[in-house]
C-alpha cells in the first residue's frame, strides 16, 4: 500500500535514511520507534507529501485517504467543538457547515427576499447530506468526543476557549472521524488521560484501515500494534510482534551481534599479527598480499549503539512523621460546582496514593490542596512533623529560568554541589554531552520536564505530591524514573495516565467520584492499583474492563 524504496535523506551533516527501504500494508497496526531525531515526523511527513526523500522512492497511492495526527495543532475558533470536529471530515463537513450557515440565513430577516433559493439550496444540501450519512456523522462526532473526554456542554461550546490540549483532542476527533485508510499518529496519548486512553485503544483496535504510531507508552504500543518499525542510524528495521517482542528481539539481535563482532575481531586481530610477521619476508609475500586483499573485501561488523542513560544512585529522604497529610471536611467549589465536598483522608508514612478520577473530578485541585497551592473553601489540610514535599505539575515548568543553560540551571540551585555530580544527575534524565550546554528556552516540554524532576531528585523531599510526572518523558527516562520512585522510601501521592506508574507504584488508589464517576465523595481502597482493578472489575472510574 505505503512503501518506501531505498530512500535517503538529510539535513546539513544530520543524516536521517541511508539507502532505507519499509512497506505498509492494509490493515496493519504499526509501532514507529527510535531515539529522537532519528526521522519519525520526516518519515510522516515523507507519507503526506510535506517532505520528498533526497534519494529512492516513497509510494502511496493517488485515492488513498490518509489521517494525519501531530502536535502541533493549528488555529481553532468561532465553531463549537462538534462543528470543528466535523470539519476535516471531507464533503460531509462541507455540507454540515453549509447546513448551518443556511440556517443562520433562513433566520435572518435581512434575506427574506433570498428566500426562494436559500430554501432550495437547503433542500438540495439536507438531500446530499442526508444520503452520505451526514446525521449519523453527528452522532458519530459525538461519540468520539465523549471517548476523548468531553461533556456535552463543552462539545457544544466554544473550540476557541479550551485550552492547548483540549483543542488536541478536538484534532484528534477530526482525524479519527474521518476513518481514513491509513491512520498517522504522533504520540496521541500525550493529553490524554486514562479514560480516554482505554477509550483509544478500543477505538484503534476496532479501526479497519492502517495505523501507523509513534507513542512512549509502552501498554498503549502492546495493546494495539502488531508490528515494529524501528529507525536508527539511518535504517528502517521491523519486528512482526508487539513492542514487548520488540524489545526482546533486539536485545536478542545485538547480543548475537556483539558475539559476532567480538569473533570478527578475534580473526581480524589473527591476520593482522600474521601479515605483520611475515610482511618482510619474501617467501611468505604472496600470501601476505592475499591476505591483506581479503581483509580489505570483508564487510566490518559494527557494534550495536546502545541507548543506555548514565546510572546514577538517588539519595534517600529524611525520615517524616508517621502522619503526612490529613483532610479533614476539605470542601472546594467551582462556580455552580461542587468538586470536593467535605473530604476526609489520611496519608500516613510510606503509602503511596494513586489518585483516579474521571475528567473533572478534581484529581489536580486535590493535590493542590494537599501541596498548598489552593486553599480549601471549607476544612483543612494539615501536614504533619519533619516535612518536605516536593510538588510536581505542569506549572512546575515556570520555575526555569529560560535564560540559563541546563548546566548553568543545576550549578544554579545546587551551588554546593560538583560539576561531575551535576553532570552525571543530568545524564541519568538524558541530557548527556553537549546537551547541557542547552538553554531552557530551547527545551522541548519533555525535556523540561526532566530537568525539573531532575532537579527534584537529587535531593528528594519525603513527600512526593505529582501530577502527571511522566507526560512528554520518552521511554528510557520513564523506566528510569519508574525505577528510581520504585526505590523511593518516602510518602507519595500522584496521579498518572500511565499504567506501568499505577501497578508499579501505588500500594493505595483514591477514587474520586466514585463508581459512577459523579459522586462528590472519594472510595479509598486499602490496596494497589493492581488490586483495585481486581476488586472493581475496571482500569479507570467508569471505563470497564
Amino acid at each position: 500500500m505505503i512503501s518506501f524504496a531505498r530512500i535517503g535523506k538529510q539535513y546539513g551533516r544530520q543524516v536521517l535514511f541511508v539507502d532505507a527501504s519499509f512497506q505498509m500494508n492494509p490493515g496493519e497496526k504499526i509501532g514507529l520507534v527510535g531515539p529522537n531525531g532519528a526521522g519519525k515526523t520526516t518519515l510522516f511527513r515523507m507519507i503526506v507529501g510535506e517532505e520528498a526523500p533526497d534519494e529512492g522512492d516513497v509510494s502511496v497511492p493517488k485515492k488513498l485517504a490518509i489521517g494525519y495526527f501531530r502536535q502541533d495543532v493549528g488555529e481553532m475558533a468561532g465553531r463549537s467543538v462538534l462543528d470543528e470536529a466535523i470539519a476535516g471530515s471531507g464533503r460531509v463537513g462541507d455540507l454540515h457547515h453549509e447546513l448551518e450557515r443556511l440556517n443562520h440565513a433562513m433566520a435572518d430577516p435581512a434575506q427574506a427576499d433570498d428566500m426562494d433559493r436559500i430554501l432550495a439550496r437547503f433542500g438540495e444540501v439536507q438531500e446530499e447530506y442526508d444520503h452520505l450519512g451526514g446525521y449519523a456523522l453527528e452522532a458519530q462526532a459525538r461519540e468520539i468526543l465523549h471517548g476523548l473526554g468531553f461533556e456535552d456542554d463543552r462539545i457544544d461550546g466554544d473550540v476557541g476557549a479550551l485550552s492547548g490540549g483540549w483543542k488536541m483532542r478536538v484534532a484528534m476527533a477530526r482525524v479519527l472521524l474521518g476513518r481514513p485508510d491509513v491512520l498517522l499518529m504522533d504520540e496521541p496519548t500525550n493529553h490524554l488521560d486514562i479514560e480516554s486512553i482505554i477509550w483509544l485503544e478500543a477505538f484503534l483496535k476496532t479501526l479497519p484501515g492502517a495505523l501507523l504510531m509513534t507513542s512512549h507508552d509502552r501498554e498503549f504500543m502492546n495493546r494495539i500494534v502488531t508490528k515494529v518499525a524501528e529507525i536508527d542510524g539511518g535504517e528502517i528495521t521491523t519486528y512482526s510482534g508487539n513492542f514487548d517482542f520488540y524489545e526482546r528481539e533486539r536485545a536478542i539481535r545485538e547480543t548475537n551481534r556483539e558475539a559476532a563482532y567480538a569473533r570478527q575481531q578475534a580473526m581480524l586481530a589473527k591476520e593482522q599479527r600474521f601479515i605483520d610477521r611475515f610482511a618482510a619476508h619474501a617467501a611468505k609475500a604472496a600470501q601476505v598480499q592475499s591476505r591483506v586483499k581479503a581483509l580489505d573485501k570483508i564487510e566490518k561488523i559494527e557494534l550495536p549503539k546502545r541507548r543506555k542513560l548514565v546510572q546514577f544512585d538517588f539519595r534517600q529522604p529524611a525520615r517524616s512523621g508517621d502522619q503526612v497529610a490529613v483532610l479533614e471536611g476539605v470542601t472546594k467549589v467551582y462556580g455552580k460546582r461542587t468538586v470536593h465536598d467535605g473530604v476526609n483522608m489520611l496519608i500516613r508514612r510510606g503509602e503511596r496514593w494513586a489518585v483516579m478520577g474521571k475528567n473533572g473530578a478534581g484529581k489536580s485541585t486535590l493535590l493542590k490542596m494537599i501541596a498548598g497551592q489552593v486553599a480549601p473553601d471549607e476544612g483543612q489540610v494539615t501536614l504533619g512533623a519533619s516535612l518536605q514535599m516536593g510538588y510536581f505539575a505542569q506549572q512546575s515548568l515556570d520555575v526555569l529560568d529560560p535564560n540559563l543553560t541546563i548546566e548553568e540551571q543545576l550549578q544554579n540551585d545546587f551551588p554546593d554541589e560538583s560539576i561531575g555530580m551535576l553532570r552525571s544527575l543530568a545524564g541519568a534524565f538524558g541530557f548527556s554531552g553537549d546537551d547541557v550546554d542547552k538553554k531552557v528556552r530551547a527545551l522541548s516540554g519533555g525535556e523540561k520536564t526532566r530537568l525539573v524532576i531532575a532537579r527534584m531528585m537529587l535531593n528528594p523531599p519525603n513527600f512526593l505530591v505529582l501530577d502527571e510526572p511522566t507526560n512528554h518523558l520518552d521511554l528510557a527516562t520513564k523506566d528510569m524514573l519508574l525505577e528510581a520512585l520504585a526505590n523511593f522510601e518516602g510518602t507519595m501521592i500522584f496521579v498518572s495516565h500511565d499504567r506501568a506508574f499505577l501497578r508499579r507504584l501505588s500500594n493505595r488508589v483514591l477514587e474520586l467520584g466514585g463508581e459512577s464517576g459523579t459522586e462528590a465523595q472519594p472510595h479509598l481502597y486499602p490496596g494497589s492499583y493492581i488490586e483495585y482493578v481486581e476488586r472493581t472489575g475496571h482500569e479507570a472510574p467508569g471505563i470497564h474492563a
